[in-house]
């Protein structure tokens, strides 16, 4: 969820990321009521975006947020797993790539009764078998495209489609706000808007009785 630039300084950004307000904004309330301290920079396939990360509990059969956590962009992706996990959803499995796969991550998954679908990962000098691969494959195949396998109430065809939803038909994700508070009220507010828009589409495909 991008957010409007920063033109800061070297010294400025190395101030911010320690926690600490640069001396020279203290005086200038007009200048640091404009800049954001919360949102960071991240690398994606190459590319870099500066904003926040939206992370969402999809229900697998309705295409429905069933819970999100909003934070920098910065943050991996494994740190929000803990604001999403759920049993109340409509599977019990959790799907996603290698980067999520850990001890503490299987043993959190046991602990809730939650299936494990995470992609195993090699390590250097003993790389995947070929029956780890073919695994792997098959899960990729449930996360990449929606399909009657996908039971996953972390699937990632159902969270990508939620996303595109909100950058073609939603007016984009650019987030106008600043600071981390505003932005998770903004995002909030999107991903409710989201359900709203989905129900419609619901109850026109399946009308209640009358």
């Amino acid at each position: 969820m991008p957010v409007p630039k920063n033109r800061n300084t070297r010294d400025e950004n190395k101030t911010i990321k320690s926690g600490d307000v640069p001396e020279d904004w203290e005086n200038k309330p007009a200048k640091r009521s404009q800049k954001d301290l919360d949102a960071r920079w991240t690398k994606k396939h190459g590319k870099s975006h500066y904003g926040y990360k939206n992370h969402v509990n999809v229900d697998r059969k309705h295409k429905l947020v069933r819970r999100y956590h909003v934070s920098n962009a910065a943050q991996h992706d494994s740190q929000a797993v803990d604001h999403l996990l759920m049993r109340g959803n409509t599977g019990s499995g959790v799907w996603a790539d290698s980067a999520y796969r850990s001890e503490e991550m299987e043993g959190k998954l046991r602990d809730r009764k939650l299936k494990s679908h995470i992609h195993r990962k090699g390590k250097r000098g003993k790389p995947l078998t070929a029956q780890a691969k073919g695994s792997n494959r098959t899960k990729s195949s449930v996360r990449v495209r929606p399909s009657r396998a996908c039971k996953s109430m972390h699937c990632r065809a159902m969270v990508e489609h939620i996303f595109g939803a909100q950058t073609n038909d939603m007016g984009g994700t650019l987030v106008r706000t600043i600071g981390l508070v505003r932005a998770r009220a903004k995002i909030g507010m999107k991903n409710l808007a989201y359900n709203m828009r989905r129900l419609v589409q619901l109850r026109r495909i399946n009308p209640c009785p009358a």
